[in-house]
């Protein structure tokens, strides 16, 4: 791809290219899981495939060390903006050179993980690397509840020391991660004929940014949903429209940015309800001005509006459920650097017949905080009247700060950048703790490029980052094979 010409490392640059080119959204991993056996037997490395899906290649070292693991997981969260008729099921990513960046045109990049694949299989083809035995795990489903990592067992690799590469600020290593889960909320409605005399209007928001519900939780940026659920909020008792669809996000793990509703209204009130979105465009765009200044609000007038409306009572539900939900940071620690301990996305909203289905994500550090977090979500749709479900949700990972392979790493980094790095525990879920929890005893490390605005359009990677992950990484090969 001409936006990779040029920039080093080439192996790893070409590679991320070629990955790009392959659809590898969660649960549609054939085609790149396939890719990898390809390049594995193409090379003569030795390679095996677990029930999940999951890939492990095998690479002999230079010398007799203890084994290494590297890891990453191949598919990506596939996110794109209403404008762009991209296909994530064929379509490649078109990528761009912006600057030092390189980014996607209306999608999500992939950078997450595909640099960290993009960097393993350049490990594997390179027979010039000095490193110890390296046993390379490529997981499937990691944006969808760490199902590969889930799956991972001991049997399938012998390394005691592991090194993940999804993490997406340069010059940190994390040692910990929050743990998860997701509430889904059910609240079934009861319907009505469209009132006579009526007009469908469509009322929208976009031009948020979205991103990681995990590591953007902190920054303010504006939850769609959150948002179009305020604005009806305020303007039902005024207008006292019918409401027809109430739709918002598409992933549980991305903050989201755009949202939409059907209502019904009476002709004489169009013209108030034109100069509220003008005054609500206002207000939003003061209050966002510095953190999501493209918000926009549009209230457009409909030839053909929902076939059915919701009855009052459960309209005043819904808005008062949405209105109610919390999203944002629920603790910080200032005790660590301002460290987010607990979190919930109001992450989608959609019908399933009969039913409008809200799905959330709650994130803690702290056990018993997530638990907590869960049960605001679950006390709020409670008291709306849903039925309320919790997924299996996944562990935290708890800081090791004895790790030897964490003392190597920082030791290392200081040597080779002349700086110290910074060493966090990170409020997402990685696949590190799904992995810890199954296999005991294990010592793990998480570091990579810096890339911004995952699971958004906006996602981007930087290239000189990228160079410098890269450079790292090769010298704490050559260090674990005793170079």
């Amino acid at each position: 791809m001409k936006a990779l010409d040029g920039l080093d490392p080439q192996a790893l640059w070409r590679h991320f290219g070629e990955i790009s080119r392959i659809p590898r959204e969660s649960g549609n991993e054939a085609a790149i899981a396939g890719h990898v056996r390809t390049l594995a037997s193409g090379l003569g490395l030795a390679c095996t495939t677990d029930d999940a899906g999951n890939v492990i290649v095998k690479k002999p070292g230079t010398r007799g060390m203890p084994s290494l693991a590297l890891q990453s997981h191949l598919d990506m969260v596939c996110e794109k903006d209403k404008s762009t008729p991209h296909d994530f099921s064929s379509d490649p990513i078109r990528l761009v050179r912006d600057g030092d960046w390189i980014r996607a045109t209306g999608t999500t990049l992939g950078a997450d993980n595909g640099i960290g694949v993009a960097a393993m299989f350049a490990i594997m083809e390179d027979t010039s690397l000095a490193h110890p035995d390296l046993e390379l795990i490529f997981t499937v489903e990691e944006e969808t509840g760490l199902t590969g990592a889930h799956a991972l067992a001991r049997e399938s690799f012998s390394a005691h020391t592991l090194i993940n590469l999804d993490s997406e600020d340069e010059g940190t290593f994390i040692i910990g991660c929050a743990g998860g889960v997701d509430t889904m909320l059910d609240l079934e409605l009861d319907f009505m004929t469209v009132p006579e005399d009526t007009k469908a209007l469509l009322l929208r928001i976009g031009g948020l940014r979205g991103g990681h519900s995990g590591v953007d939780i902190h920054r303010g940026l504006g939850n769609a949903i959150k948002l179009l659920a305020r604005i009806l909020h305020a303007t039902y008792p005024v207008y006292g429209f019918s409401l027809g669809t109430f739709r918002g996000g598409s992933k549980h793990n991305a903050i989201p940015r755009d949202a939409e509703a059907v209502i019904h209204v009476e002709s004489s009130a169009i013209g108030e309800l034109m100069h509220e979105t003008v005054r609500w465009n206002d207000i939003l765009r003061g209050e966002f001005e510095h953190v999501d200044d493209g918000v926009a609000l549009d209230l457009e007038v409909m030839d053909h509006g929902a076939p059915r409306v919701v009855v009052p009572a459960d309209a005043s539900k819904i808005l008062h459920l949405l209105q109610a939900l919390p999203h944002g940071p629920l603790h910080i620690d200032p005790g660590l650097d301002g460290t987010v301990v607990t979190s919930t996305n109001l992450a989608v909203c959609s019908w399933e017949g009969d039913s409008l289905i809200v799905t959330t994500s709650q994130r803690s550090i702290v056990g018993s905080a997530l638990r907590d977090a869960a049960a605001q979500v679950a006390s709020a749709g409670e008291l709306a009247g849903c039925e309320v479900r919790h997924g299996h949700g996944y562990p935290a990972w708890r800081p090791n700060l004895s790790s030897p392979i964490l003392a190597t790493c920082t030791r290392l980094f200081s040597r080779v950048s002349g700086k110290e790095p910074s060493v966090r525990v990170v409020h997402a879920g990685l696949e590190c703790a799904v992995i810890a929890e199954r296999i005991e005893g294990l010592d793990m490390i998480s570091f990579g490029p810096t890339i911004e605005q995952p699971h958004s359009p906006q996602e981007r990677v930087s290239i000189e980052s990228t160079g410098h992950f890269w450079e790292f990484l090769v010298e704490l090969l050559k260090t674990m094979a005793g170079q």
